[in-house]
């Protein structure tokens, strides 16, 4: 896996960037490691808050700030052009800079010279390793949770996080794999699933969740959707390879479309339980759907209560929102399922 170093602590940068999905990095790092964030920096017309002080880079440099990182990740992953100013302004001004996109900090001629000037670092976390394995499909000991979406950005690295916490709390063995940059940059370490070529995907997804102790659960960042028409391959790569045993489904209250691509509804939750199960017994006979974890950010207290209530009748599993609450019913549902399979 690659293990990076994120100096701290973080400026935030958002860019010009108006849809709260599309800072998904900034807000995962700001929701998950607050203690390490000093502030945020907008471009102009940019309009996402995170709720961190609004900073200049001159303002970061004098409150101590040691790294920019880029918090946005729009469709295509690229630096645009017009970032490269405030980008040099900071490398020169000492602030390593971290970027999770597709486009390559290092590639640039511009931000190269100035981190040179300064003494800077240009961290790429994006960046698989130069040698991967061809997938094996053979079964590893320990035990897998994978989580799924019905779309993108709609949770999947928020529960696999919750779950982690929450086993952890109760003394639980287990890890979160962070498969994406975001994950990468909360946990230190990971493998980013969507920079691997093709036919390399499932055997990334192996070495990121190896061989462990029959009571390790490796709890598995998800990607893309098996039902998303532009990123179902990471998906079905990671699922073949990380061959879980458990997975759960997450998905947003009141979205009715793939995001970003509103020619394309929604799939149900029965369909991606489905597809899941379908792909993933090809590996693993046993896999099976442990619950459904819903982004309710869009309701209230009430709403998400009796919205949470309404997926568990209907879906006889346990459904909870991550973030307004824990994931103990899960894991309470993952622990019935396991210990009935191993006493039959």
């Amino acid at each position: 896996m690659n293990k990076i170093t994120i100096k701290a602590p973080y400026l935030l940068f958002l860019g010009r960037e108006t849809e709260p999905t599309y800072a998904k990095t900034g807000a995962g790092i700001a929701q998950w490691r607050p203690e390490l964030c000093a502030g945020q920096l907008n471009l102009e017309r940019g309009t996402v808050d995170l709720g961190l002080p609004k900073m200049s880079i001159q303002d970061a440099k004098a409150a101590g700030v040691k790294s920019l990182i880029i918090g946005t990740a729009s469709v295509g992953g690229a630096i645009p052009d017009d970032w490269l100013d405030i980008l040099e302004e900071a490398a020169l001004a000492g602030l390593d800079i971290v970027a999770g996109v597709h486009s390559r900090l290092s590639d640039s001629p511009r931000l190269v010279a100035a981190a040179k000037t300064s003494g800077s670092t240009l961290v790429d976390v994006r960046v698989p390793p130069k040698i991967l394995p061809v997938g094996t499909g053979k079964k590893r000991s320990g035990m897998r949770l994978l989580t799924v979406g019905t779309d993108c950005a709609l949770g999947k690295k928020y529960t696999a996080l919750a779950i982690e916490r929450d086993m952890k709390k109760r003394g639980l063995n287990a890890d979160f794999r962070a498969s994406g940059q975001t994950g990468i940059m909360i946990a230190g370490q990971g493998l980013p699933i969507d920079s691997v070529v093709a036919d390399f995907i499932s055997g990334a997804a192996e070495l990121l969740s190896p061989d462990n102790t029959p009571d390790h659960w490796d709890i598995v960042e998800g990607q893309g959707g098996l039902y998303h028409p532009g990123y179902s391959g990471v998906s079905i790569g990671l699922l073949v390879g990380s061959q879980p045993d458990a997975f759960v489904v997450c998905t947003a209250a009141g979205r009715t479309h793939i995001e970003g691509w509103p020619d394309f509804e929604l799939p149900s939750i029965d369909a991606v339980i489905e597809r899941t199960i379908s792909i993933g017994q090809q590996v693993n006979p046993n896999i099976c759907c442990v619950g459904i974890s819903a982004n309710t950010s869009s309701l209230s207290e009430e709403e998400s209560a009796a919205y949470l209530k309404g997926l568990s009748d209907k879906y006889q599993l346990p459904a909870v929102d991550p973030i307004r609450g824990s994931t103990d019913a899960i894991i309470d549902y993952m622990n019935l399922t396991f210990a009935t399979k191993e006493a039959s």
